[in-house]
């Protein structure tokens, strides 16, 4: 089974929380930059006269340039560093910012979306890396709740902050507001720059660094592949629930669309209270596969009973949440496993090409469940995100299996 290595002597604790802050801090700069646009949609749509399907497009080449984008971070991290490669990523985000404020067109905007994906592709293998080499064992667990749990709160952020300061100054001052973010976070990693620069802050990291092998020799490797699809299956899932949700709990519920959207809000809450406990509970189960396993099962088996429409509404609600904390719950083991699949020297390659599997989730997933419900399958988009995390399941299995075969 697959299990965290023996705990190492902890670097002083203020050394990790800077280091924990700053990434955590970065992470919810990139998942806050992912939904910049959407909420500026109605402003672009007039002031360009664009369709929906154009609006819709600049999204897909955001994720797309996210996507491949972040294989290819994870080279540039393990060849230059993750400090200069985190900086470079914000000062993408901040310059497709302004390039999207000062947009005179639709050409504008896509060179933004360009921006954004390049800036966003950076952060995973970036956050991981720092996170695996930068933060003592015993608190890895906790590192990768709080690193979860600032993905979350950026998606959250994101649309109350450029709907509060669009309708008052307009679509490009929010803009130019959100450019300020990253340059904050960018000071933010000048300040720990001696701890995010430091050299073998653990033993583990230290022990991390043999002779290098061939740069591409990881991609042999069946567990790197089995993550990247137990990563997909999960963004389509997610794809789903984030997309989809209001949509199922108007038509098969009933609710108007105020509460049906409340659906989502009790997912992404309780998803975040479960990557809190997750990292608690990493500190106390080293059976990663184990935890990752219950965790699913648990958001399965909810995703099935709102599927058959058989719960009334209120409760169909709670068991989003329901659904919602078991995903998150999972995640802390999750990021585990990945560090214990990815051989030395190779951090940022495994976990580029690994996270690179989100941005074809979300691409792939939401697509094929909106056809669905063009067709009039309602529940049924609760039963292909029920087998989605099912799948999870098995290809987390599968990745410590593998894991085991090979150490």
């Amino acid at each position: 089974m697959s299990t965290l290595a023996p705990a190492a002597a902890p670097v002083p604790w203020r050394d990790d929380a800077r280091v924990v802050g700053v990434v955590a801090f970065a992470h919810l700069v990139s998942h806050f930059f992912q939904l910049v646009l959407p909420p500026m949609f109605p402003w672009l749509r007039e002031a360009f006269a664009l369709s929906y399907v154009e609006l819709g497009f600049i999204m897909s080449v955001l994720f797309s340039v996210s996507g491949l984008g972040q294989a290819a971070a994870g080279f540039v991290v393990d060849r230059y560093g993750a400090l200069p490669t985190l900086v470079a990523g914000l000062a993408a985000l901040a310059g497709g910012a302004v390039v999207a404020a000062s947009a005179s067109g639709y050409t504008g905007l896509l060179g933004a979306a360009v921006l954004f994906g390049l800036g966003n592709a950076v952060f995973h293998p970036v956050d991981f890396w720092l996170i695996n080499h930068r933060v003592s064992v015993p608190r890895l667990g906790p590192a990768f709740s709080v690193h979860g749990l600032s993905g979350s709160l950026g998606w959250a952020a994101a649309p109350v902050f450029m709907l509060a300061v669009a309708t008052p100054f307009g679509w490009r001052a929010a803009l130019l507001a959100a450019a300020a973010l990253p340059l904050v976070a960018m000071a933010g990693a000048w300040w720990a720059r001696g701890v995010l620069g430091r050299v073998a802050a653990t033993p583990a990291a230290a022990s991390a660094s043999p002779a290098p092998a061939p740069a591409l020799a990881f991609l042999r490797l069946r567990a790197v592949w089995l993550c990247f699809g137990f990563f997909a299956c999960v963004a389509a899932a997610l794809g789903g629930v984030q997309g989809f949700s209001p949509t199922v709990f108007e038509r098969s519920y009933g609710l108007a669309l105020g509460p049906a959207a409340m659906s989502v809000t009790f997912y992404m809450l309780a998803s975040g209270a479960g990557m809190l406990v997750g990292g608690w509970l990493v500190t106390r189960s080293r059976v990663l596969e184990r935890n990752i396993t219950v965790a699913l099962l648990l958001a399965v088996a909810a995703a099935l009973l709102v599927a058959s429409g058989w719960p009334a509404a209120s409760l169909a609600l709670a068991l989003m949440a329901v659904m919602g904390f078991g995903s998150g719950l999972s995640g802390p083991s999750r990021d585990l496993l990945i560090r214990a699949a990815a051989p030395p020297g190779a951090t940022g390659r495994v976990y580029g090409v690994v996270y690179s599997g989100l941005d074809v989730g979300i691409a792939v997933g939401p697509p094929l469940l909106g056809r669905m419900l063009d067709h009039g399958i309602v529940g049924g988009i609760y039963y292909v995100v029920a087998a989605c995390l099912f799948a999870g399941v098995v290809l987390a299995r599968g990745v410590a299996a593998h894991t085991r075969a090979v150490a």
